[in-house]
């Protein structure tokens, strides 16, 4: 059993110093996560890796009724989900009228050109993934897990308790659903 199991074991059991120990054992590897993450946003995006984690740590360790982590990997998807959430949240607060929703942000350069406002892509996954899990909740939990976590097809298996096969073959389906239902807007849900 290595460190990270081990410290969620004492966690999930009610030791209330154990959550300490654990931030300094995931923090990098949380870090590389998030940073993956934002790197895929579009630019303009406002929110800073260590931010991202911080958020989504405080979220898993400060939810008690929450701390059923039952290894690594499973620690690791609730806080992929974790951040899931904050950049959903996040893109949502700044489509608000209040914080400037439906304008277009601009830079001021030497010409004064505006540029276009970036896609609310990452609101169309998360619309699109919900409609996927409210369908086939497993196959959406492989695309939460190899997406948002970056986990491998081995690990997602292992996470989920299905063979490397299967995580394979709903990872196939989920992309070409996913994929479908967002080229076409216009398209009425599926399922």
């Amino acid at each position: 059993m290595n460190d990270v199991t081990r410290i969620l074991s004492a966690v999930e059991q009610g030791d209330p110093t154990a959550a300490e120990g654990l931030l300094p054992l995931v923090y990098e590897e949380l870090r590389k996560l998030a940073a993956q993450r934002l790197a895929m946003e579009k630019p303009g995006q406002t929110l800073q890796a260590t931010a991202l984690v911080h958020e989504a740590y405080l979220r898993l360790v400060g939810d008690k009724d929450a701390w059923t982590w039952n290894s690594r990997g499973h620690f690791f998807a609730a806080a992929a989900e974790a951040m899931r959430r904050i950049l959903v949240e996040a893109a949502r607060r700044k489509n608000r009228i209040r914080h400037g929703g439906g304008r277009a942000r601009g830079e001021l350069d030497d010409g004064c050109l505006l540029t276009e406002a970036p896609s609310d892509d990452l609101l169309a996954l998360d619309e699109v993934l919900t409609r996927l899990a409210a369908r086939d909740p497993v196959r959406a939990e492989v695309v939460k897990l190899r997406f948002f976590a970056g986990l491998t097809m081995a690990e997602t298996a292992q996470v989920l308790g299905i063979s490397l096969a299967t995580a394979e073959r709903y990872w196939t389906f989920a992309r070409a659903w996913l994929y479908a239902e967002m080229a076409d807007p216009d398209r009425p849900p599926s399922g």
